[in-house]
This record gives C-alpha cells, structure tokens and sequence, in this order.
C-alpha cells in the first residue's frame, strides 16, 4: 500500500492491518509512552486546501506522536490564491525534500491525480476531497464500532472484523464524503450497512452500492441496527432545497429524544455516532449526543492513533506485526 486515497480498494488485510496498528497507536501519549520516534527525521506536509479543524489537528497531533517534521500549508495567504496550480505547488513542496503529503482539497479527485501524475514520488493521505472520499475518518469509525463490538461481545478488538454488525448510516448522504468511505470500509469488514435518507439527499446511482436504502428512519431502526452514525446537513455544499425546512428534516430523519427512548427500549446495546461537527436539536437531540451510549468522544480520540496509523504504515512499510509479539 504506497498511499491511502480511498477505502474502496483497501482489501480485508490491509483495513485489518492499519485497525490493529491504530490500536496500538491509541496508547502512546499516555503514561509513560510519550512519543514514537519512528519518523524522526522525515517531513510530512500537511496541504490543506480547504478549510479544517478536527482533521487537520488530529494529523498534525498524530505526526508529532511519531516524531516528524511538519510543515503546514494552507492555500489561504499563499500562492494558490495567486493562480498557481497543484502542479506548481506539489513540485514546489517537493523541493523541499518531503517524505509524505496529506491533502485535503474541495475537488473529488484531487489526492489521486496528485498520486497518480507522476509530479512526485511521496505518499499521499487523503484527509478529505469534495463529496468523494475521507478513508481516515472511515477508518476512525471502523475503529470505534470494533471498540464498541468488543466491549459488547468481551472479545479482543486485535483482528476483529465487523461481521454481522447492523450499522445504520443516517441523513445528507448526497453530500457526505464519510458515508461513501464509510459504506466501502464497513462492507470489507463484514458489516450490513443501511443507508438512511430523503431520496433528495441520495445520489441517483445506490442501486449499485452494498446496502439496504431506508427513506423512512423508523423502519430502519425496527428493521434491527447496532449502530446509529448522524451525518450532518452539509449546507454549503448545497445549491437548491433539498428538503422543506430543518423541522420537517429532524422530525422525519432526526434522532430525536423519542426515536433515542426507543432505542433505549431495546433488549441490545445501540452505539451513537456523529462525524462531527454536530448540528444539537437537527440531526441529533443532546440525550443521544450526551448519553453512554455515544461514541463521539471516542471517535474524536481514535482519530489521532488511525492517522499515526496510517502515516506510519506508509512511511515506513511496516505492519501491525511491528508492534506485536510473535505468535
């Protein structure tokens, strides 16, 4: 695996093999196990060409942890508000003797023109591109629902698949990048995935992914789910109405208090889960936000072991072995 651009084509072992590395990365920078020193000595740039918070911290915290160099650049005050292309801007940061980009661009496609054109000869993470893929945050939830699946079943997380586990993928899905990586990742690791929305905020080809398509949240959630991931309500994405008012939008696909009591009525555990960031009172009601049953917090945690993770594995060429006795 030479970059990590989409979890459509990470086969069963690869995913396997990032999810183990993630959860050993998951302990360093707690107690004694500070930092890593794996990258020392390497430079990663981070190439933001769109706005981010969450993932751009959690990368820049996840190559700290290993020990690399970092350069941060944002297209905002630089050149590229000049006119000057990806092109341009990779083989100038390639001059500077980089090992690895992450990217993050509003263009779907970008990482993997950049990966693919021959400007460079580096590993490329994809942070995020248009409406078309962000494998990190995938791999982040994947990470969290075997967390989830282990504490449930009292097994080890190391090697565990997602067979069998019922996720419900729930609101702009149109517009989501994470239900498309989503979608891939959790159908290689086994899971059933239903895909809840208005038909406004589907895209028109679902007949050809692997999943149950619900227009009506309710029947999803009696249709029997383990896990409930909220996406957000991607406005800016948005050029035209996709649905009357956020009212109707929360009463008929939201989780609301009483959709949340009902999943509390049953006999199994629920797991809540929201990308971020988190539209209260659209989308999700503060009691599913709140509650034991949410992940969010750990989601937000795991985010920084997946990409240390993934920038290892790249980097390096290592594997999860690396970090586990031999058998």
């Amino acid at each position: 695996m030479k970059h990590l651009l989409d979890t459509k084509e990470l086969s069963l072992a690869d995913a396997l093999n990032l999810l183990d590395t993630a959860d050993y990365m998951a302990g360093v920078g707690q107690g004694d196990l500070l930092k890593l020193p794996h990258l020392q000595g390497k430079t990663v740039v981070n190439l933001f060409f769109e706005d981010s918070t969450r993932t751009r911290l959690s990368f820049e915290a996840a190559e700290k942890r290993l020990s690399a160099d970092i350069i941060n650049f944002a297209a905002k005050g630089s050149s590229v508000s000049k006119g000057e292309s990806l092109k341009d801007t990779i083989q100038t940061l390639a001059a500077i003797k980089a090992d690895a980009v992450v990217i993050r661009h509003s263009a779907s496609g970008a990482p993997q023109r950049l990966a693919e054109a021959g400007w460079i000869d580096l590993p490329v993470l994809n942070a995020g591109d248009g409406t078309h893929a962000h494998p990190t945050q995938a791999l982040l939830d994947a990470m969290t629902l075997r967390q989830f699946k282990a504490q449930r079943d009292r097994v080890e997380t190391r090697g565990l698949t997602l067979e069998g586990l019922r996720v419900a993928i729930v609101g702009d899905i149109l517009h989501s990048r994470v239900a498309r990586s989503n979608l891939w990742l959790l159908n290689t690791l086994g899971a059933q995935v239903k895909l809840v929305a208005p038909p406004t905020l589907l895209p028109r080809y679902t007949d050809s992914w692997p999943a149950e398509i619900y227009h009506n949240l309710d029947e999803a959630l009696e249709s029997g789910v383990d896990a409930v991931m909220m996406l957000r309500i991607q406005k800016e994405r948005m050029q035209a109405a996709f649905f009357p008012s956020a009212e109707e939008f929360t009463r008929f696909w939201g989780l609301t208090p009483e959709r949340f009591a009902y999943l509390n009525s049953l006999n199994h555990e629920t797991a809540v889960l929201h990308p971020g960031p988190m539209n209260r009172g659209l989308e999700i009601c503060s009691q599913a936000a709140d509650s034991p049953r949410s992940w969010v917090l750990r989601q937000v945690s795991n985010g920084v072991a997946v990409r240390m993770a993934a920038l290892y594995l790249l980097m390096t060429g290592g594997s999860s072995q690396d970090f586990y006795p031999a058998a």
